[in-house]
């Protein structure tokens, strides 16, 4: 670098998540010459980030970090330490002597989709539609092959949502098949076609499904050469980063024509995902039924439950969670944080 000397032992780094739009005389032999990605934790990674930022907190015995770590996929070191810390103001809240399973969990829903809205009212015909719409999703991601399991179904309000299931891949993955893709865009169709089935309509509730299965369509046309018009790519995506969503625009190299095939490729994913959807919840109307309902009850179901459900036809008597007792009556644990014993340590 200008202005050091070549015996100085000085090292200097940079970071940046945008490398794309570094200028390139920066990047130059003697200048930042050497590039780190540094990726996402695996699975084993954010289990020892989580083991990491638990040293200073209380947890209970039933804490599995490895069940954490399998829900956690794509979640980066400073959003797992915000879960951990997200558990413990919750457990404190609750005047709880131990960070449970159950404060992580919903530690996690709020990363995910925001707090719960408790306040927030629906009418019957509402929430029975959200039961059947999630109960929709849940039953393709149950029975479709290559879909992703399916870890929580709920009902409960977050964010701009009425309900959503959680569904993470058994392992990290680097590359997904075609047969993946369609899956997923099968699982986003299966929350609208649960409503069609079930109530003979429709509802505003998909908007974001139809919204990410059309994005996935896309891509799997005009990037990935996932369709009959073969491996070629169609569009390149050439907006700005420094200028505003309402300035972005994309390189359309390609004619009229192809555009209408384009479309038509899109189209022809999306009805077969459409489809596929209808077949597997006709299939399965008894399970979507004893989910929805089951839902309406208890208004969430975690993947421990959904086993016993679909074998037993009814959920299991809740266990209580007993803490462990670790805290001295005149000890108070500090909001964000629980601190352990003497005797811990």
């Amino acid at each position: 670098m200008d202005g050091f000397s070549d015996n100085s032992g000085i090292i200097v780094i940079a970071a940046t998540n945008r490398d794309d739009v570094l200028d390139p005389a920066l990047l130059r032999a003697g200048r930042f010459d050497r590039r780190i990605t540094v990726s996402l934790p695996d699975r084993h990674g954010r289990e020892a980030i989580l083991k990491v930022h638990a040293r200073n907190k209380i947890l209970d015995k039933a804490v599995d970090f490895d069940a954490i770590a399998k829900r956690t996929v794509g979640f980066s070191g400073a959003d797992l330490e915000n879960i951990l810390n997200e558990a413990a103001i919750l457990a404190v809240r609750k005047n709880e002597q131990a960070v449970t399973m159950s404060d992580i969990d919903e530690a996690i829903d709020r990363r995910i989709a925001g707090p719960a809205k408790s306040s927030r009212s629906m009418n019957e015909h509402e929430r029975k539609s959200i039961a059947y719409h999630e109960a929709g999703h849940a039953v393709i991601g149950l029975f479709l092959p290559h879909s992703d399991k399916v870890q929580k179904i709920t009902i409960i309000p977050r964010g701009n949502t009425g309900g959503h299931v959680l569904m993470t891949p058994d392992d990290d993955r680097f590359i997904l098949t075609k047969k993946e893709l369609e899956a997923r865009i099968v699982g986003y169709l299966g929350g609208r076609t649960s409503e069609e089935i079930f109530f003979e309509d429709i509802s505003t509730g998909a908007q974001n499904d139809i919204e990410v299965a059309t994005r996935i369509a896309r891509m799997m046309v005009t990037e990935l050469g996932m369709s009959s018009l073969g491996p070629i790519q169609y569009e390149k995506d050439t907006s700005s980063v420094f200028l505003g969503r309402d300035y972005a625009s994309s390189q359309k190299n390609f004619s009229t024509e192809v555009a209408f095939e384009i479309d038509k490729e899109i189209r022809k994913i999306i009805d077969s995902a459409h489809k596929k959807a209808r077949d597997i919840l006709e299939q399965h109307k008894d399970d979507v039924i004893l989910i929805a309902n089951t839902l309406l009850e208890n208004e969430t179901i975690t993947a421990e439950q959904i086993n016993d459900l679909l074998q037993n036809r009814k959920l299991p008597k809740k266990e209580i969670e007993k803490p462990v007792d670790s805290i001295t009556d005149n000890q108070e644990p500090i909001p964000g944080t629980v601190k352990k014993t003497e005797e811990e340590k």
